[in-house]
């Protein structure tokens, strides 16, 4: 028996394709772009669980080559922001030398993979010439009114010492670090997202996207239509705007409730109530958003101003107490609660006891309420004019009738806030913007970009809201380029999320120094075909390249609306019992040594053989080892067949149009976990075939080389040419299954006596029910007995004798 020896295997072949690419640029070629989530540089390097991905990926892009393709496969490094900081901080070394370090090994080990990556597109963020654009795309927002400076209550992380964007607080803790996040009061950059909230939405019905993905994002956008209602205050000419989706229930709006930081609390609150609102608002500020949202309906705390609003239908007087579980950023960061139909304004009004006035009802009778009437119908009461009306109906017509009346206007209402672009570190992109007391805010003129990040010695973050950046007096002191006079540059740096937001357009022409893309490579090149990464970037990271694709789209840069065609998110693998693979867990599986002892094709399909990719799988060791040893199996009947010349009979081509159809099938619907079972199912049937005639045929061979190519490709290009194949087994193209051949000449078929299976035999297919009938009576034999009452033939199926 020969011996599969991998690594001389694998050597020889990276050599070849060293010398004699598999996927050279072609413009005669479709071209298509497969896309990896790039990584960022961490210490700790890959682990198998990071694997998954780029070998899911690279059998993909593979694939396409096979079918005659121009692929575009680039790596690149997401290399700014906290981790990479965070983990020079812990080493003690600049994070531009520990960046650098990080990405020669990762790339060592990506290397390991042999994925067909175009290390010549390679990108990196921290890189000047890369970053130039990043703070390009930033300044033509602030030219078109999307980047704009605001100061309000954030998100602040103690341990990070930085400001956080909602979404990167989880259960009320940095996403990053895993320390409970407070609030602190900041002059933030912020990019106005809102203003392609629409768009955003509507957009996603055009992804071949998974549905769950696109679900959480129409949810974290949450569109809602309703009424912007103004209540006026008494004794005040003031009034305050709350945002409702049921203004049909507005007579029953007995209290108003404000967030804390609302700029009227501090206005309205008299001075008998001054001092509690203070201490509540004081108490507020150290806690996230998600914390204030979390709290049981029951648990909710809140504080009396002293003011009163007015109804505007009734003009009843509705008191005004302040709540942290309402929000600044929301709405308009104050709600008219109606108790009798929300169950969170049910709770506050019974523990503070405010008046509930039930409104809608079932059957159109007041009644006395233990909870609040929830229903999305039912007959309106105690409500004037609207007394008798559907409440379902009313709840569309009443924002027309609040507008008609001029105290509100019919609006549409948008969960996704505004994206905080401030950070308040070292390392991340410079915003290029001046701070001039006679100017304002002023862009730095494109043609001086970049503007580079100083080289500091201390970088560790400050803690006091100001970025390292704002100690360094030479480079913050400037002139303003509007008008001459002294300036002061922006200190905070970007969020890491900046040069993720548009990276895959850069690959495709990294090196123009005239623009981020030009329109032709765009046009050709772009968007991505297929792009795949980890589902935890459902929100953050896909949305926000969204938002920068679009907004591209409407300054002409690109001429694509949407820069994922089709996304596919694989699972995590995980270490024994199902935990995470960490460091800090002492789990983590290093792929090295399994490279080393089994072979880069043998782990390349463990990874996808582990389980469904979509799906999260618990690593085991001892896997590899059938994995490996289907390789040695099919390796050894290609070197026994070899020199035979098979010709090849019925069954093997019928095996072969068959593994073409099954493993294409599979492979089309990213069942990537059954493609490696069906190549380990029909080795063994060409292994049993082998057996009766001595060997396979070459033709067969081949085709078995070229199926497992994308999948492992040392392997498949060995036995390719041992099996007499030309050229390289990555230009053979994909080859074609023809329904007629995958059809058997004969049919396996049970025979039943009284529904019991006795016996099965192999007919040829086109015998007459008749012929096949005698050839069961004459197989079974005496185990028909008795009487013969009826003869069942369900063709190609089964035959049946009921017998007494």
């Amino acid at each position: 028996m020969a011996r599969y020896n991998h690594a001389a295997v694998e050597k020889k072949w990276q050599e070849f394709w060293e010398k004699n690419p598999i996927n050279p640029k072609d413009e005669k070629k479709e071209k298509y772009y497969c896309l990896d989530m790039f990584p960022y540089p961490s210490g700790s390097g890959l682990h198998v669980g990071h694997w998954r991905g780029y070998v899911i990926s690279d059998a993909w892009s593979r694939y396409q080559v096979i079918k005659g393709k121009y692929v575009i496969h680039p790596m690149g490094w997401d290399a700014f922001g906290l981790p990479a900081e965070n983990y020079a901080i812990k080493m003690g070394i600049h994070p531009s030398i520990t960046t650098k370090k990080n990405v020669e090994n990762i790339k060592r080990q990506l290397q390991q993979i042999n994925a067909i990556y175009d290390w010549d597109m390679e990108v990196n963020t921290t890189d000047p010439s890369f970053y130039k654009w990043t703070q390009w795309i930033f300044v033509k927002m602030f030219e078109k009114g999307l980047a704009y400076e605001k100061e309000f209550p954030i998100n602040w992380c103690p341990s990070c010492k930085t400001g956080l964007a909602n979404e990167e607080v989880v259960d009320g803790k940095c996403e990053r670090c895993g320390t409970a996040v407070t609030k602190k009061n900041l002059r933030q950059w912020m990019l106005k997202i809102t203003e392609y909230a629409d768009r955003l939405l509507d957009d996603l019905q055009e992804l071949d996207w998974p549905e769950k993905v696109k679900k959480m994002q129409a949810e974290w956008i949450g569109r809602s239509y309703g009424a912007e209602v103004d209540f006026a205050l008494e004794g005040r000419e003031d009034k305050i705007t709350v945002f409702t989706t049921r203004p049909d229930t507005l007579y029953g709006a007995t209290f108003l409730v404000l967030a804390p930081e609302h700029p009227m609390v501090q206005k309205i609150c008299t001075d008998a109530q001054r001092e509690k609102v203070e201490a509540y608002i004081a108490m507020a500020a150290n806690k996230s958003n998600v914390e204030r949202m979390a709290v049981n309906d029951k648990d909710k705390t809140g504080e009396f101003t002293g003011a009163y609003a007015i109804n505007p239908l009734n003009g009843e007087k509705c008191a005004i107490w302040i709540s942290d579980y309402v929000l600044a950023d929301h709405g308009t960061g104050a709600i008219m609660c109606v108790p009798a139909h929300d169950a969170r304004d049910f709770a506050f009004a019974k523990k503070f006891d405010l008046p509930i006035v039930q409104v809608i009802s079932k059957d159109g009778k007041e009644e006395v309420l233990e909870e609040a009437y929830t229903e999305a119908s039912g007959i309106m009461i105690n409500s004037g004019e609207w007394n008798g009306r559907e409440s379902s109906e009313l709840k569309v017509e009443a924002a027309n009738e609040v507008e008609k009346r001029g105290f509100g206007r019919k609006t549409v209402s948008f969960k996704l806030r505004d994206w905080v672009f401030s950070r308040q570190r070292y390392w991340g992109e410079p915003i290029p913007i001046v701070h001039c007391e006679k100017c304002g805010n002023v862009a730095v003129p494109v043609e001086e970009l970049p503007l580079k990040l100083p080289e500091v010695e201390n970088y560790e973050p400050t803690g006091t809201g100001e970025s390292p950046l704002a100690g360094i007096t030479d480079w913050v002191n400037c002139t303003c380029p509007k008008c001459g006079g002294p300036a002061k540059r922006e200190t905070n740096t970007m969020p890491q999320w900046a040069g993720s937001s548009w990276y895959f357009l850069r690959y495709v022409d990294n090196h123009d120094d005239k623009a981020l893309v030009s329109r032709e490579k765009a046009d050709k090149y772009l968007p991505v075909d297929m792009y795949i990464g980890g589902v935890e970037h459902a929100v953050l990271h896909l949305l926000y390249s969204r938002f920068w694709t679009k907004f591209l789209y409407d300054i002409g840069v690109v001429g694509f609306k949407e820069p994922f065609v089709k996304l596919f998110n694989q699972g995590m693998i995980l270490g024994q019992n199902g935990i995470k693979m960490s460091k800090s867990m002492g789990n983590v599986v290093s792929p090295d040594d399994l490279v080393r002892d089994y072979g880069c094709d043998a782990l390349r399909l463990y990874e996808l053989f582990v389980g469904p990719p979509e799906l999260d799988a618990e690593w085991d060791d001892r896997g590899i080892d059938g994995v490996y040893r289907f390789l040695n199996r099919f390796y050894n009947l290609v070197e026994e067949s070899k020199d035979k010349n098979i010709s090849p009979t019925k069954e093997m081509i019928r095996v072969r149009h068959n593994l073409i159809h099954d493993i294409q099938l599979r492979f089309d619907s990213f069942n990537l976990n059954t493609v490696v079972s069906g190549f380990m199912e029909y080795n063994n049937s060409l292994l049993d075939l082998a057996k009766k005639e001595g060997g396979v045929d070459l033709e067969t061979l081949r085709t078995f080389s070229v199926l497992l190519a994308p999948f492992a490709p040392h392997i498949a290009e060995e036995c390719y040419h041992l099996a007499k194949g030309e050229g390289s087994v990555f230009s053979a193209g994909w080859p074609e299954y023809d329904d007629k051949a995958m059809e058997a000449d004969e049919i396996k078929l049970p025979l039943q006596v009284n529904g019991k299976v006795k016996a099965v035999i192999e007919v040829p297919k086109d015998l007459s029910k008749e012929e096949i009938l005698a050839k069961a009576k004459e197989c079974l034999g005496d185990k028909l007995g008795g009487t013969l009452v009826k003869e069942v033939y369900i063709p190609g199926k089964i035959v049946n004798f009921v017998v007494k």
